[in-house]
């Protein structure tokens, strides 16, 4: 199962938003402490409809909370940032790999990010943008982490309902 991780983030809606694509594929949502909202914000669950309910979340006071909780994600983590040299479609995620995004306002510390140089990713954009929004970002590169591992067990074809008409 592929891990989003959330460090530190701000707004409730694009929170909503990731929780509600994490139910959709599957995927555990990771949220570290201080987030600039409660977990019972109503933006947070407008954002994620009634799917919040259903979602694998786990919320960690701090950094190193979190990778006391899950040791795994030490040798198996990518950062997502704009100040990364690697396209995050040059990648081969694992399937349990965990993929941190950082708080909307200022990404993730550079202090984390050197410790990380070599999976640091970027999604391509043009120059004068500073980053594109922090659920797209996240939409991005989940769905091509479970593109690589084959959708996992979710639905991939669907079915058209044809309407018969009446002819007169």
């Amino acid at each position: 199962m592929i891990n989003i991780v959330l460090l530190e983030p701000e707004m409730p809606a694009n929170t909503g938003n990731i929780g509600r694509t994490c139910c959709a594929t599957g995927t555990r949502l990771h949220l570290i402490e201080p987030m600039g909202f409660k977990i019972n914000d109503k933006m947070l669950k407008r954002a994620g409809l009634d799917y919040w309910d259903k979602l694998d979340v786990t919320v960690y006071d701090c950094l190193d909370d979190f990778f006391e909780k899950n040791p795994d994600a030490v040798g198996n983590m990518y950062m997502a940032t704009t100040k990364a040299k690697h396209k995050y479609s040059d990648v081969s995620f694992s399937k349990d790999a965990y993929i941190m995004f950082g708080k909307e306002s200022a990404g993730i510390p550079e202090e984390i990010l050197v410790e990380y140089e070599h999976t640091a990713i970027r999604i391509p954009m043009n120059q004068d943008i500073r980053s594109l929004n922090l659920s797209n970002s996240v939409a991005i590169i989940l769905y091509e982490a479970l593109r690589q591992n084959d959708f996992f067990s979710m639905q991939t074809e669907g079915n058209l309902h044809r309407l018969h008409w009446n002819e007169e």
